[in-house]
């Protein structure tokens, strides 16, 4: 597995690694790309894009997490433009990336500017928690946090929809979660010939 992708055996934070989607779909992201990984968290996805050379910027609310971020950036000799942003009130303005990343985070009601921010030509990788979920013992459990069977696709419109999955996976332990995943594009307009 490419180094980028797993934590230093040396390093002191426990950043999560990126998940399984994103590993499957880490060959997109090149060096000089510009990403944006909404939600952020800690930055398992966000360190991940900017040790594979990305330029990088991540949007989380909560300040303590963001100084968590900081430091696992840091620990792992890689830059991430890190913003506080609440995203259910106005969105700062960010303009547009190639690879817009999306992981356990869902709003309907944002879906279109989660798509908004993706340029012509790019990608969005996204995944968050089915209502199976509910059942596996963890995870969120209201509506509003969990995608019905086949709803991913319609929220990502009108990116073209290029790889899909609707799965229950395992995770560490016994644990075991239901998501759906989803690689779209913005396929980018054909110029005047």
């Amino acid at each position: 597995m490419d180094q980028a992708l797993t934590a230093s055996p040396n390093a002191s934070s426990r950043l999560a690694r990126p998940s399984t989607w994103f590993q499957w779909h880490a060959h997109r992201i090149r060096p000089g790309l510009k990403v944006l990984d909404i939600a952020a968290g800690e930055g398992r996805h966000a360190v991940a894009a900017a040790a594979l050379g990305a330029t990088v910027t991540a949007l989380e609310l909560d300040a303590a997490t963001i100084a968590r971020g900081r430091a696992a950036a840091a620990e792992r000799q890689v830059t991430v433009e890190w913003r506080e942003a609440d995203l259910t009130a106005a969105w700062p303005e960010l303009g547009v990336f190639d690879v817009v990343l999306c992981f356990n985070y869902l709003d309907r009601a944002r879906a279109n500017e989660i798509v908004a921010r993706v340029a012509p030509g790019g990608i969005l990788l996204m995944e968050t928690f089915l209502v199976a979920q509910r059942h596996l013992g963890w995870g969120p459990q209201s509506d509003d946090h969990l995608l019905r069977p086949g709803e991913l696709n319609g929220l990502v419109a009108p990116l073209a929809a290029s790889h899909g999955r609707e799965v229950v996976e395992p995770l560490e332990g016994e644990r075991w979660r239901a998501i759906a995943s989803v690689l779209a594009e913005r396929r980018a307009v054909p110029g005047p010939s």
